[in-house]
């Protein structure tokens, strides 16, 4: 399966992606409101996606996620991020992602590029799904505030 393939070499490479991509995220003015997070959370709750990706799309199911990323909605919400920059972040960390493989220079078969389209879907669906979940968690944490 040439998409576990990938997914392995990005785990392999999550400190280097974690690190590069918190610069990215501290330089951004979409997501400025992350300097209300500890840099050393952020950094772990980066560090983390990328180190396990492979359990991440393959082994956990929907619940782990939402489980997972709704309670970061919650924990951004309680911490003054706001809700667009937790998008955003979500956002850019999938692209970074795929940043990191085309400089790998992963377009090189047929069955490469099958492998990075099925490892395409895997990314969207699981990405999608932590935005959906993460931004309801985030929801109800303001909702509890307000009432």
């Amino acid at each position: 399966m040439i998409a576990l393939r990938l997914v392995r070499l990005i785990e392999a490479h999550s400190e280097q992606l974690s690190s590069s991509l918190l610069k990215k995220l501290q330089a951004s003015p979409r997501t400025q409101g992350l300097r209300q997070v500890p840099a050393g959370e952020l950094h772990d709750r980066t560090h983390e996606v990328y180190r396990n990706l492979s359990d991440w799309l393959l082994h956990m199911k929907e619940r782990d996620i939402e489980r997972c990323y709704f309670d970061l909605g919650m924990r951004r919400a309680l911490q003054g991020v706001p809700l667009t920059d937790l998008c955003w972040v979500l956002v850019l960390t999938k692209e970074h992602l795929w940043h990191f493989l085309e400089e790998q220079g992963f377009l090189r078969s047929s069955m490469e590029i099958l492998g990075e389209l099925e490892l395409l879907r895997l990314l969207d669906q699981f990405f999608d799904h932590a935005i959906c979940f993460a931004a309801m968690g985030y929801q109800h944490a303001t909702m509890a505030a307000a009432a």
